[in-house]
């Protein structure tokens, strides 16, 4: 099993992000994208849990694993040397 990403490590990658936003604009979009799904996911389960709309948590679900999922993508992507990922831990 893949261990989660922490708190910390989102807050490391989300600072390199912005303050390399203006050569890696695409990345940080991207990453802005992946975290606000992340945070409606969250967000999302209690209301659907209430409502009985049962088909959105499992996109609930999915959506709270999103930032690991992409870490790990971006990760074994470098890795592989398919790209270059500039924030990754030393």
């Amino acid at each position: 099993m893949v261990s989660p990403v922490s708190l910390n490590e989102l807050q490391r990658i989300k600072k390199w992000h912005v303050a390399n936003k203006a050569g890696h604009r695409v990345e940080y979009e991207l990453l802005d994208l992946v975290l606000t799904l992340w945070l409606m996911g969250w967000v999302g389960w209690i209301p659907s849990l209430v409502l009985h709309t049962v088909w959105a948590l499992p996109l609930c679900a999915l959506a709270m694993g999103l930032p690991t999922a992409y870490v790990r993508m971006r990760t074994n992507a470098h890795h592989a040397r398919q790209l270059r990922c500039d924030w990754l831990a030393p």
